[in-house]
């Protein structure tokens, strides 16, 4: 069973403490404890499960980065979207960020695929499903997770403002679709997998988009180099 007080960032939990309280919830706790007792191998580790939220305060948040579900292969998933611990080989979808990162500001190619820094600053990495089995992309999909994600998102968008959503592809653009675009930058483009990113990935400059409006309304940017 989840323990929340051990590995929840209080103020995340009390705002969607109504989540927490659900059948939903309770669904979802027993599934993940019976897959957990059958020898399934469940990534990420307990103790990263909520690694976006708790690097990232629901008061600091300035960027939501959308992505689906975890990484699926050992040693890869460590509870950020599109991140991967120290040492791990980036994924082929976060090169193609890197790419983009390159041609937006002229940085060199990071070598370490670790996103911790930018969550850190405030950039909220954030998986629609946060746990998934290994070798079995989607596993965990439909189990509760989106639900909660659904409330994080909503949550954001009515009691914060001028906060930058990076909506990349088809499934993130669908999750994200009732953000309040007058009260965020929204910045949408097809998905930066090597099947799509060359369709509008590359070149859509969002990470300077997101410091100009940054800027603009008065907070501070983002360093986004690694």
């Amino acid at each position: 069973m989840l323990n929340l007080d051990d590995i929840l960032d209080p103020q995340w939990k009390n705002i969607c403490s109504g989540f927490f309280s659900s059948p939903q919830f309770h669904g979802l706790d027993s599934f993940l404890d019976e897959q957990s007792r059958a020898g399934k191998s469940i990534f990420p580790a307990k103790q990263n499960l909520f690694k976006s939220l708790n690097e990232t305060p629901f008061a600091k948040t300035k960027v939501v980065i959308l992505g689906q579900d975890p990484y699926h292969g050992a040693g890869q998933a460590h509870g950020l979207a599109f991140s991967v611990p120290q040492g791990v080989k980036p994924p082929p979808s976060l090169k193609n960020i890197y790419k983009e990162l390159v041609r937006d500001f002229g940085y060199s190619v990071p070598q370490d695929g670790d996103l911790t820094n930018w969550a850190q600053q405030g950039v909220l990495l954030l998986n629609a499903t946060l746990t998934v089995e290994e070798a079995k992309a989607g596993s965990h999909q439909k189990r509760g997770w989106e639900e909660l994600t659904d409330d994080l998102i909503q949550s954001l968008n009515d009691r914060r403002e001028n906060l930058v959503f990076m909506l990349w592809g088809a499934y993130a653009q669908k999750k994200g679709a009732f953000i309040d675009a007058k009260r965020h930058l929204v910045l949408e483009s097809v998905h930066p997998s090597p099947l799509s990113a060359h369709r509008g990935f590359i070149g859509c400059a969002h990470f300077s988009k997101a410091n100009d409006y940054l800027k603009q309304t008065h907070q501070s940017e983002i360093d986004w180099s690694l």
